[in-house]
């Protein structure tokens, strides 16, 4: 069995410990162990063995014998050291949640943020009992969240590359729950070749987090089930748009869904309700997409015949761009309006003219 996450605080769980200005600090606890902050030591033999939501209090980390005898002054020097060194700081300890612990949690390559993890758990429809598959691992902040999502019923099978990325989720996964998870099964390799050992039509859910998806998309229609949901995570807008161009070209998925999330906190403290200064702003697309099942065509909306939006502006000649200039037009506007809008400019200008 693993860290159950409840009832009283052992040695080797990991806490958090948050002062009176929001300051968090994620520790493991040890016997005998201890923490230093800013303002001194937090002694893991105070939190050992009571419940969370204690506050404790931080002692002096830098004692009398301490203190720089062959230049006293230096310390005197560097009176911040000293205020490092004193104790009497409150902390409050709590468990931390698992939004916290991913942020916490030591890393080797960028994690997604809470903002789209959520978003990926919703929006891929990520449920216990699913069999779900991951390419990408990172540093396992989506895989701790797809385990979470399937549960002990479920089963989620990770794809990573990189076998030093694929240790450091294993071991970040194995802190959080003080386990190994046995309903999950992590593979070294290249999307293509492991997904090519893995069975046909097998998974619920495909989760995509890596820099070209629209190159995996054969080897993920064969092993996703129909009706199956695909999700995949990308930074760039040109990545995003090879991506539903290949979805499209495929056939066999649905019409791509794309979205992003912006996370903005707010003060609210008497009358001070605003918004804060910083907002986490773009962090990448979400494209959505679901299989087909074989021999069926997804359907298309059909564009407008006397619009192209696919050919690209720069290869065409000047006569074929002046030609089909008002094709490739982002906003129409009808010859109506536009006459209307200048006449309405025009009164305007006039009237400013007159007071003049």
């Amino acid at each position: 069995m693993g860290m159950p996450r409840t009832g009283k605080l052992r040695e080797g769980e990991k806490v958090q410990f948050t002062d009176r200005k929001g300051k968090k600090i994620t520790e493991q606890l040890v016997a005998g162990g201890s923490t230093q902050t800013d303002h001194g030591l937090i002694l893991h033999d105070e939190v050992i063995g009571r419940s969370e939501g204690i506050v404790v209090t931080t002692v002096t980390s830098k004692r009398e014998d301490q203190i720089n005898k062959v230049n006293p002054q230096r310390d005197k020097d560097k009176p911040w050291k000293a205020a490092r060194a004193i104790g009497g700081w409150d902390y409050a300890v709590m468990r931390p949640r698992l939004a916290d612990y991913v942020l916490s949690m030591p890393r080797g390559a960028q994690i997604m943020y809470p903002k789209d993890i959520a978003q990926v758990v919703q929006l891929g429809d990520m449920r216990p009992g699913l069999n779900v598959l991951e390419s990408g691992a990172g540093s396992g902040a989506m895989s701790l969240n797809l385990l979470d999502a399937v549960g002990e019923t479920g089963h989620l099978t990770t794809i990573e590359m990189r076998p030093e990325f694929a240790k450091i989720t294993e071991a970040n996964a194995t802190l959080y729950y003080g386990r190994r998870p046995e309903w999950w099964n992590l593979l070294t390799g290249d999307f293509d070749s492991v997904a090519a050992t893995l069975p046909e039509h097998s998974f619920d859910r495909i989760m995509l987090d890596m820099l070209d998806p629209w190159n995996r998309l054969e080897q993920a229609y064969r092993v996703i089930a129909p009706g199956g949901v695909l999700i995949a995570y990308v930074t760039t807008t040109t990545q995003m748009s090879r991506l539903c161009e290949g979805l499209r070209e495929a056939g066999c998925w649905t019409e791509p869904e794309v979205q992003e999330t912006f996370e903005r906190t707010w003060k609210a403290q008497g009358l001070a309700v605003r918004p804060d200064h910083q907002m986490i702003g773009h962090t990448g697309f979400l494209v959505v997409t679901r299989a087909m099942a074989e021999g069926f065509k997804a359907l298309r909306k059909r564009d407008r015949a006397t619009k192209d939006t696919v050919t690209d502006v720069d290869s065409l000649t000047d006569e074929q761009r002046q030609a089909r200039l008002a094709d490739l037009e982002l906003r129409d506007i009808s010859d109506r309006k536009l006459r209307r809008v200048l006449r309405d400019l025009g009164f305007q200008v006039q009237m400013i003219n007159y007071k003049i």
